[in-house]
This record gives structure tokens, C-alpha cells and sequence, in this order.
């Protein structure tokens, strides 16, 4: 069975996802998959967006971050270039989980917005937009601005709360959170 973890910028996928490493499940990472695709493929970034967003032999994924963040022909040109390639390594290791019998999930955090993969299940982690907010101007010491631009290029929380099959609440505190991870296991059934 094909499980989503999904959610907003900054609702907290990522602590979601290493509560549930701790707790047997492997964890396919779109987003680390994609890091990997977009520096194998330097060469189609830097003819497709430009020279200045390469830096020591990689990619600039900050400034290619507020390119596509801004400018959604740019953004569209960038899925089109690497979401093939990042599902077939997802479709790979999938096969490769579900043959040896492995209990996994696919973290996905724009599975809404990209419309590309088909689960059986999907998990929302949510937190409000606001804690989104605050979260995301920490992490990335970014503008005010900037950060509800990256947030407002992605479907509304609140949204993607209603189209999931079940929602981890990461509004409150980490022994909330390991609450709602105790709910997400019986959920998922192991």
C-alpha cells in the first residue's frame, strides 16, 4: 500500500517523518530525492534559468528557490525538467520496499500542488498558516514577505487538510506530537 506524508512549508513533515524512522518506518524523501536529481542535471538548470544560479559546481537552490517561488512559468519549467525523473527513483525504491516486505511512507510535501504520484492513503501534517509563517522566517531567515509569497505558491493548509485521509496536528508541542504519531501508526495500520 502506497502511503503520502504531505503537508505545508514548515508544518513540521520533516520531525513527522524522523518520529516514524524511530519508530520502524523507512522513508522515501521526495525532497532529498529531488536535491540529488536537480545537481545530476547542472547543465539543463544552467541552460534553462542561467550561469548565476550555479554555484561550486551545484546548483543554487536559494536563488533558484526565489525564481521559481516568484515566477510560475519558471517554476513549471523546472517540475517539467525533473518530476519524471524524481518518480521514477520514488517508483524504483517503492518496488523495492514493497518486494523485501519493508514498512515505508513517501514524503512528498507538494503532492497536492504537482498532482504526479497516486497514493492509497495520504497524511496531512498541519499546523496553521501563522505557525507556518513564524516557522519559515526562522528556518530560512527570510522577509516576512518572501516567506507568505513560498507559502502562497502552495495549496492552503487548510485545503489540504480537508483532501486528506488523516491529519497530524504540529500546532502544539513535541508531546502533542507524539500523540498524534501514536494516532498515525494505528491509522496506518502496523
Amino acid at each position: 500500500m502506497s502511503i503520502v506524508i504531505t503537508g505545508g512549508i514548515c508544518t513540521g513533515k520533516s520531525t513527522v517523518c524522523n518520529i516514524l524512522k524511530d519508530k520502524g518506518f523507512l522513508i522515501i524523501d521526495a525532497d532529498k530525492i529531488a536535491h540529488r536529481v536537480l545537481n545530476e542535471n547542472i547543465k539543463e538548470i544552467e541552460k534553462n534559468f542561467g550561469k548565476q544560479y550555479i554555484k561550486n559546481d551545484g546548483v543554487d537552490r536559494k536563488e533558484l528557490g526565489k525564481l521559481i517561488f516568484s515566477n510560475p512559468l519558471k517554476k513549471k519549467l523546472l517540475e517539467t525538467l525533473l518530476h519524471p525523473k524524481i518518480q521514477d527513483i520514488i517508483k524504483s525504491l517503492e518496488e523495492q520496499y514493497k518486494k523485501e516486505k519493508k514498512r515505508y511512507l513517501v514524503d512528498i510535501p507538494l503532492f497536492y500542488e504537482t498532482n504526479n504520484y497516486k497514493a492509497d492513503k495520504v497524511i496531512v501534517v498541519y499546523a496553521p498558516e501563522d505557525i507556518e509563517l513564524k516557522r519559515l522566517i526562522k528556518r530560512d531567515n527570510i522577509s516576512k514577505e518572501e516567506a507568505k509569497q513560498r507559502i502562497k505558491s502552495q495549496i492552503d493548509i487548510e485545503k489540504k487538510k480537508i483532501l486528506g485521509d488523516f491529519v497530524v496536528d504540529n500546532s502544539k508541542d513535541l508531546k502533542f506530537l507524539k500523540k498524534e504519531i501514536f494516532k498515525t501508526i494505528k491509522f496506518i495500520g502496523e
